[in-house]
């Protein structure tokens, strides 16, 4: 595929160009914004431009190659594991600490920062606030709430917003003309990079939807669907149950739709307290900001869709 201008970025570029010209780049950086807007990209783009890799690319592009650099060091959970580990972190310090390869500073990503441990966040505070030399860090992280407060203090943020709709649409209809990127992009939450990914899990989607009527008016069991849930990634799942919550407290609200999904029956929703789905996502979200691993999945989504099958009657404050 060849690489595609990220054309929703452009402010940001245009804005830490003017950081170089004016000497204003920050030591530490934390990118933040929701999953699929770009974040990635734009730190790849500023990784290439400090280490002199690419500095003719107006914006950042996609796809998201590998960059490949003496002075880059790319830090991310190992394989199999969920968190980034204190070994990792002292050994990018113990790197930072040397001299640069090729004369343009060192370089770090951490992704995602806040997959770090407590004892990996805290080794890295001392080169967060005194980075040696002119080395750059950049974090980042889709919800900058998870990180701690002694990280999140030490870095510049710069927020990364999702493009309308119409942007968004616009530039996905140009890698894959003809697809349902609308569909697409509304079940990545108007995110375009995560919407390039939903595009093939649209299947899916339609038979979760279906599942998820089906557990609320009683024809499907919840426990079945469970187990046939628990098969998937649990990220998505929990990403999309959240998604369809939103979507049934905007309804019960307003009586609006946003689109998300299909039509949610007001027959279903008439039975439940408004109240009640907010507290139902509250725990959805506190389930998708603990690491995998840490909660049983099957049983997590039996307890989950069986609250909904019965329409919230219970107090959900677990």
């Amino acid at each position: 595929m060849n690489k595609k201008d990220i054309n929703w970025l452009k402010n940001f570029a245009q804005g830490w160009q003017d950081r170089e010209e004016h000497g204003r780049v920050p030591h530490a950086v934390l990118l933040t914004g929701p999953a699929g807007v770009g974040k990635r990209a734009a730190a790849s783009w500023i990784a290439a431009r400090r280490l002199a890799i690419d500095v003719d690319a107006p914006v950042p592009r996609y796809p998201v190659g590998a960059l490949e650099h003496a002075d880059l060091h790319w830090i991310a959970p190992i394989e199999d594991k969920q968190t980034i580990g204190i070994e990792q972190v002292r050994d990018l310090v113990a790197e930072f600490s040397l001299t640069s390869y090729e004369g343009h500073g060192k370089v770090a990503v951490i992704e995602p920062a806040n997959a770090m441990t407590h004892n990996a966040a805290n080794s890295l505070l001392k080169t967060l606030e005194e980075p040696p030399g002119s080395a750059l860090l950049i974090l980042i992280a889709d919800r900058a709430g998870r990180l701690p407060a002694t990280i999140f203090s030490r870095c510049q943020r710069i927020d990364i917003a999702l493009p309308g709709e119409a942007e968004g649409l616009g530039w996905l209809d140009q890698l894959q003309p003809g697809a349902d990127w609308r569909t697409a992009l509304k079940l990545a939450g108007g995110a375009p990079l995560a919407a390039v990914a939903a595009l093939d899990e649209l299947d899916t989607h339609a038979k979760m939807s279906r599942d998820f009527a089906g557990v609320a008016r009683g024809r499907v069991s919840p426990l079945e669907v469970a187990s046939n849930w628990s098969r998937l990634d649990t990220s998505f799942v929990l990403d999309w149950l959240a998604r369809q919550v939103q979507d049934a407290i905007l309804v019960a609200s307003s009586g609006a739709q946003s689109g998300a999904t299909p039509a949610i029956d007001e027959s279903v929703l008439k039975r439940m307290d408004t109240r009640n789905l907010f507290c139902y996502l509250d725990i959805i979200n506190r389930l998708r900001g603990q690491p995998k691993g840490s909660f049983n999945v099957q049983l997590t989504l039996e307890t989950l869709l069986i609250d909904w099958s019965e329409g919230l009657a219970r107090r959900n404050t677990a």
